[in-house]
């Protein structure tokens, strides 16, 4: 006697309820995450929310070849995101299209035109000296006993002021001026301004007349602390509060690169922010030839090396001579990138070709300060070639219509099912929900992790994906009701007829899971919604079949109502098209009765 084919072994049952539990603990798991998130319902796209849609083509500089490459894109694509966030918005999308297209997505409720002129411009880079430094947080409320407090800092400032100062005779009458600075950050801000090797004109012309004692009854010109822009500047200084994001968006805008002005920037620990005050620039972004990350040899740590063109090394030996003579914070430059400070080194020695920055680095934050300092002289520009806006009453109505669209398409495979499979409908319209359910809570969490909008084309995906999983339950009951019609009662059916029938379902959803990787691979822009929707919801298929279908299914096969061809289960002899009941040994054509094989049985 031939032994059995290994193709046609009959399955064990296993214990369904296991992986019935499993596949409830995951929706609990999913669904408590999703409340825990705050997030409880899917990010919507441009075109289903409303929004602004910015393309921008990436064009060599005069000169410049070959600049467009992936490293200088992904760069600019860093920088511009972080000028979106400036405006408030947390929810922009910034990704490339191809070899030298950017989109920018912004969702509804930002100004369109501040948003154009924030991601169209080139990026700013400056080294500007520090005059202070100090961390920030809200501004804090004055105090009816700050006169006498003020009184004691303007002695002790005073004092410190003529033991150390640069300038004896400057410092003295500043000192002993009335309206001088009653703060210590404002004295340094004095100090330092004073020091300064770029003055505005009206000074040094001030000073020329002074030198040369043509103005020798002349009264003393007023120090940098009774100069109204810089008690301004110590005034915003102290209102400032860099742990508000539209504060931060908002310090030092519109000032000029020969001016000082105030800034937010990290803290070394990444964690707290803090607020500066900056000397004018004497350094900029096109003074940078290269900035990498390496690891030094001697210690093992991750350190920033810049190199400086012919111009800039001459501009930063002169910076780094001054500011090595000085005490912290005024020994320290700050890289500023669009307002904010990046990075706030300390200068030891005077530097002038290339120079080293060290500090709590790792690899990571390493390679993005270079990528920073690296953009400052990026060859490129940046061309606005097209803007879409969609508005919030369009928006609801396309995502009005694709829910539309997409109930109309549930409903039909439903209708189908009922009429067509009657009580096995039941099977496959809870599998439906539980894939939904999976679904759901899957784009939902994945908005605020890895920022997936759901737009239009994702919502067909999704309503393309009912189709699909559909399709697996169809393989399978058509698998169990031939088993049946062969002969052989509901229970080892059902058992003979998954191996087949899962081979089936696998090989279909590896077809359609390929064509949504090739698919997502190969475009750009909205479609790559469609063929990661189509993907995820192909996947959820598998494991909505093996880990829900197929243990309900085996559940109900236990059933009398299923068990013994009801009418109305889906199993009924008549439309399966042979002689009730369905409980009795296989049998085939001109075949005696003999004993029941209780493997078949």
């Amino acid at each position: 006697m031939a032994a059995p084919k290994k193709g046609r072994r009959q399955s064990a049952p296993g214990k369904p309820g296991r992986a019935l539990v499993f596949i409830l603990i995951a929706l609990v798991a999913l669904t408590g995450g999703m409340f825990l998130s705050g997030h409880t319902t899917p990010r919507l796209g441009i075109d289903l929310a409303g929004g602004t849609s910015i393309t921008l083509e990436a064009r060599n500089e005069p000169g410049q070849k070959n600049a467009i490459n992936p490293t200088n894109m992904n760069t600019a694509v860093d920088i511009i995101n972080n000028r979106v966030n400036g405006l408030g918005v947390s929810e922009a999308e910034v990704q490339t299209q191809g070899d030298r297209n950017i989109i920018v997505n912004i969702p509804k409720g930002t100004n369109e035109k501040q948003a154009r002129e924030q991601v169209g411009t080139t990026a700013q880079l400056y080294f500007r000296p520090v005059i202070t430094q100090a961390p920030s947080g809200p501004a804090p409320e004055p105090s009816p006993s700050s006169s006498s407090g003020t009184d004691k800092e303007k002695e002790k400032d005073k004092g410190k002021a003529t033991d150390k100062a640069t300038d004896k005779a400057t410092d003295k009458d500043g000192a002993n001026s009335p309206s001088s600075s009653a703060s210590p950050q404002g004295r340094a801000v004095s100090e330092a301004l004073k020091a300064d090797p770029t003055p505005n004109p009206s000074d040094k012309a001030k000073d020329d007349q002074a030198k040369d004692g043509n103005k020798k009854d002349e009264k003393p010109s007023p120090t940098p602390s009774t100069d109204p822009a810089t008690a301004k500047l110590q005034e915003q200084f102290t209102k400032l509060d860099c742990t508000d994001k539209k504060a931060r968006a908002a310090a030092g805008k519109g000032v000029k690169p020969s001016e000082p002005t105030i800034a937010c920037g990290k803290s070394p620990d990444g964690k707290t922010w803090d607020k500066f005050i900056l000397a004018p620039a004497e350094v900029n972004g096109k003074d940078v030839d290269e900035a990498q990350a390496t690891i030094k040899q001697d210690t093992g740590a991750w350190v920033v090396n810049m190199d400086f063109t012919k111009g800039g090394s001459k501009k930063f030996a002169k910076t780094t001579s001054k500011l090595s003579t000085q005490q912290p914070p005024q020994n320290q430059f700050a890289i500023v990138m669009d307002g904010e400070v990046v990075s706030a080194p300390s200068v030891r020695t005077t530097l002038s070709a290339n120079a080293e920055i060290s500090g709590s680095f790792n690899q990571d934050s390493a390679k993005d300060l270079a990528n920073i300092l690296s953009y400052g002289a990026l060859p490129l520009t940046f061309h606005e070639q097209s803007v879409t806006t969609v508005s919030p009453a369009l928006g609801g109505e396309q995502l009005k219509a694709g829910l539309i669209a997409g109930a109309i398409g549930l409903a039909l495979v439903v209708i189908y099912l009922v009429v067509y499979y009657r009580g096995l409908s039941l099977i496959a319209i809870a599998s439906l929900l539980v894939s939904a359910a999976l679904t759901y809570t899957i784009m939902t969490l994945l908005g605020p992790t890895i920022k997936f909008a759901l737009n239009l084309p994702a919502v067909c995906g999704a309503i393309v994906a009912i189709g699909i999983t559909a399709d697996s339950f169809i393989v399978f009951f058509e698998r169990v009701r031939d088993e049946v019609r062969e002969g052989r009662t509901l229970r080892p059916a059902v058992e003979r007829a998954w191996p087949r029938a899962r081979r089936t379902i696998l090989v279909s959803d590896f077809v359609s899971f390929l064509a949504a990787a090739v698919l997502f691979i190969v475009t750009v822009g909205k479609v790559q919604g469609f063929a990661f929707t189509l993907g995820l919801t192909t996947l959820l298929d598998v494991v909505v079949v093996f880990f829900f279908t197929k243990p309900l299914m085996t559940l109900m096969a236990r059933r009398k109502f299923f068990a013994d061809g009801h009418k109305w289960s889906g199993f009924d002899p008549k439309r399966l098209g042979i002689k009730p009941p369905i409980r009795r040994s296989r049998r085939t054509a001109g075949s005696s009765v003999g004993p029941v094989d209780p493997k078949e049985a």
